[in-house]
């Protein structure tokens, strides 16, 4: 029979409510997550459990209660329990909360949210051309955004390009009305979501008229060269190798380019290669070109899309081995 371990912390009132959250429902989700008891007694909280469950739950507890502009919300309590269970320490998380990037309209602070976030994010500083690879829900374009933005506020660059392929989803959407930027516009709304979110309709509206912003699909690049602009190429994993180059070398000097894509959801003809594939396969090892490659651990929407993404990439992962055995007997 084990034996049972205690840890005791002290922590004030503010610092209790973060680490409790509504309805004790944080606390509560440690305690199930994590195989510990929890008491309370005036701010003195006694932490029980077998092994070392005390200790990492005691670390996490720690990590959340630190204030850092806003109560941490279900997503960060949830990272924070699939890192301590893992065995990582929570104060790795530290520089990861501790990173505004910017704020919202509203005076939300937009910050990574997890460690691959974080990594990300560093690397689009650091780099001149990165690309962020990654399932939905990892914030590859969202952050991509918040740097583009703030570097445009901070008048790093003089503009801030947005762009992706404009392919159909696996659906045949027919004719749409209107003129050519109305017929473009459906494929480019989760760029204009987070332009609205980050920078508010009406500044973007001005910029746009100024010609500072613009959002376009990528046959608008060709013959063009892009100086002293934040570029953004969305959706990458549905460009041609041809596009995907004829990108690449649009870029001018004092640019800084994020290329995201998610290499398991191609729109592209059958058999058709994708230039998100080809280009981590030609350009791995050019200075200052960085690949980031985020998982379903780096997954920030409703938890249940986590386990989709990471049933999905187990799946995959299964039929890829039952493939190459198949191979190998033939």
């Amino acid at each position: 029979m084990k034996k049972e371990n205690e840890k005791r912390l002290m922590l004030t009132a503010p610092e209790l409510q973060r680490v409790f959250g509504g309805g004790d429902n944080h606390i509560r989700r440690i305690e199930k997550e994590l195989h510990v008891e929890i008491i309370d007694r005036d701010g003195e909280l006694k932490i029980l459990g077998t092994g070392s469950a005390p200790a990492r739950a005691a670390d996490l507890i720690l990590s959340l209660a630190r204030d850092h502009g806003e109560d941490p919300d279900e997503q960060r309590v949830n990272y924070g329990i699939d890192l301590a269970r893992s065995g990582e320490s929570a104060e790795a998380m530290e520089t990861v909360d501790a990173d505004v990037i910017c704020h919202t309209v509203n005076g939300k602070p937009v910050r990574p949210k997890t460690l691959g976030q974080k990594a990300y994010v560093d690397a689009i500083r650091k780099h001149l051309i990165v690309f962020g690879i990654g399932p939905a829900g990892t914030g590859k374009t969202y952050l991509a955004m918040a740097m583009a933005i703030t570097a445009f506020l901070h008048n790093e660059v003089s503009r801030i390009i947005l762009t992706r392929p404009a392919i159909e989803a696996g659906e045949k959407l027919g004719f749409l009305p209107g003129d050519l930027q109305s017929k473009v516009d459906p494929y480019l709304r989760p760029l204009y979501d987070a332009l609205y979110q980050i920078m508010g309709a009406e500044n973007y509206l001005k910029n746009s008229e100024r010609g500072l912003i613009e959002v376009a699909p990528l046959a608008y690049m060709r013959g063009r060269t892009l100086d002293n602009a934040y570029i953004i190429l969305d959706e990458a994993q549905n460009t041609t190798p041809e596009q995907m180059k004829m990108f690449l070398t649009r870029v001018g000097f004092g640019s800084k380019v994020v290329i995201t894509g998610d290499a398991t959801q191609k729109d592209l003809m059958p058999g058709a290669k994708s230039g998100l594939d080809v280009a981590r396969a030609v350009l791995k090892g050019i200075d200052d070109i960085a690949f980031c490659e985020l998982t379903g651990r780096d997954v920030v929407r409703h938890p249940l899309v986590q386990k989709i993404v990471r049933a999905y990439e187990d799946y995959e992962s299964k039929h890829r081995g039952d493939r190459s055995r198949e191979k190998r007997k033939h």
